[in-house]
């Protein structure tokens, strides 16, 4: 009976149905039960490379071979050069730069904060990859290649090397001892050491005194040697680091309007910096101050679009539209009268957003439970939406009706999107490697948010159900093959009636 999903000509039914009426039993159970493996085989085929390559077999060989037999051929094929290969050949240079794992900006203090985390809950916020990167990263800004010159320094080159947190925090200790102006060995024990945040901010005290004058005797020599240059770029990260992580301590101890101040200051003394992305820290700071108009005017110079986007730049842009029109919005009212110009706009940021960064919004509804952040993140991955949403959830929360508007509006933006995502509707397609990296970055204990989920296509429930079908079949037909074998000549018979008639 399965044969005839596969039959569309009325002569060809009819003549597999006075076959199937000249058959004995047995060998009809035969018949049936070789269809019943066939199908079996098939299934786990298609579902096998559905899982390695994300696609069905099937779809895929139907897409590249019968569609062109069907007349499609200059469609489904562009020229070399063509500005349909131009948009694959860019589209794939953004998904890797878009993989990319960043610095987190907002990242907290391991001794302080992740520590502490451990401490009360046995468990470790951050994975073994996540620390791996922070020690590449502490290596490439706090060492350079004359640390020979100086014996603290060549200390401290080992102490970033270290995998062990008691090792490191012995090692800047011995460079203390040797040398007591040694900025790298204060600022390691204030990330790792100091067990609350007014400790830490003691110590980045004393690591930006020992820092501004390095800093400036690296400055008089700058132009000597290239060693010297290099130096110099070493120094210029340490003070910058130990700014950016005094402004981070004032934030935390309430002290915002000061750390607004430094992280200025900052921007201003050091523009090339901007691959730390201070602007998102001094975005969260003036939303904290509830200073709306300075949060928009630095949207104005970074909410560019030849510059890489976040998820803090697109939900605060989404937010402050928002807050216009949040304290009067109503779905009832919205359904009746239509959207006013005003809340158009704001649910097209929200949908900016979303398109963005999927994950974010079942964060911000209290849908699904918030971790600490890690201290890297991949852009438009639930390890960005989770640092995100850690720090700026009380934002939302504090703008009346912000959330309420969110939540009637956030899932129009999938509608938008084509689906299979081989394009966006606002930016370059979903990155299909955000998985695998969120599954490096997040630990064990926390459910990794999956977009898109991968959804079984068709031809995978078909062949799920033929080989069912056709398995049910040679159970009974093995169980009872007279009845069987009648209801099969039965079946054959009004087939070919049927046909006929037609």
């Amino acid at each position: 009976m399965s044969l005839f999903l596969f039959l569309d000509s009325a002569n060809t039914v009819v003549t597999v149905a006075v076959f199937l009426n000249s058959l004995t039993p047995k060998f009809y159970v035969a018949l049936t039960g070789t269809s019943s493996l066939i199908s079996g085989l098939i299934f786990i085929f298609e579902w096998w490379y559905f899982h390695k390559h994300g696609t069905s077999f099937i779809e895929q060989v139907s897409v590249s071979h019968l569609r062109p037999l069907m007349g499609r051929i200059e469609s489904s094929i562009s020229e070399p050069g063509s500005p349909s290969n131009n948009r694959e050949s860019e589209t794939s240079r953004q998904n890797l730069s878009e993989c990319k794992v960043w610095r987190n900006p907002l990242n907290l203090f391991r001794g302080a904060e992740y520590r502490r985390y451990t401490w009360v809950t046995g468990k470790e916020p951050l994975t073994y990859y996540d620390m791996n990167l922070s020690a590449q990263d502490h290596q490439t800004f706090f060492t350079c290649d004359t640390d020979f010159l100086r014996p603290s320094d060549t200390v401290m080159q080992k102490a970033w090397r270290e995998r062990n947190p008691p090792a490191r925090i012995k090692a800047a200790y011995q460079a203390l001892e040797l040398n007591n102006d040694c900025a790298t060995a204060y600022v390691l024990l204030a990330e790792e050491e100091a067990t609350t945040i007014v400790d830490a901010e003691k110590l980045f005290k004393q690591a930006l005194k020992a820092g501004e004058t390095i800093y400036k005797q690296s400055q008089q020599c700058q132009h000597q040697s290239p060693q010297h240059e290099a130096q110099l770029r070493r120094d210029t990260n340490v003070l910058v680091y130990i700014k950016r992580r005094l402004a981070m301590c004032a934030r935390k101890l309430g002290r915002i309007r000061e750390a607004v101040k430094i992280m200025r200051d900052l921007m201003k003394e050091f523009p090339p910096f901007t691959m730390l992305n201070i602007h998102e820290n001094l975005l969260e700071s003036l939303l904290e101050l509830q200073a709306y108009a300075d949060v928009q005017a630095v949207l104005a110079k970074y909410d560019d679009i030849s510059l890489p986007k976040s998820a803090a730049i697109c939900y605060t842009a989404a937010l402050l539209k928002t807050r216009t029109v949040s304290d009067k919005f109503s779905p009832e009212t919205a359904s009746r009268r239509g959207l006013s110009t005003a809340e158009i706009n704001a649910v097209e940021a929200i949908h900016r957003a979303v398109e963005f960064n999927p994950h974010v919004p079942k964060y911000l509804l209290e849908m699904k439970s918030l971790i600490l952040p890690p201290e890297h993140i991949l852009k438009r991955g639930d390890s960005e939406a989770i640092a995100y949403a850690f720090f700026h959830l009380q934002h939302w929360k504090r703008i009346e009706g912000a959330l309420n508007l969110l939540q009637c509006t956030w899932e129009g933006t999938f509608r938008m999107i084509p689906y299979p995502l081989e394009k966006g509707h606002l930016f370059y397609p979903y990155p299909s490697c955000t998985e695998t990296a969120d599954r490096e970055l997040l630990p064990t204990f926390h459910h990794v948010s999956v977009y898109p989920k991968k959804e079984l296509p068709f031809f995978i429930h078909f062949t799920a159900g033929l080989c069912s079908s056709t398995a049910v079949i040679a159970l009974l037909t093995h169980q009872f093959p007279e009845i069987m074998g009648i209801f099969a000549k039965a079946v054959s018979m009004i087939s070919r009636t049927c046909v006929e008639y037609l």
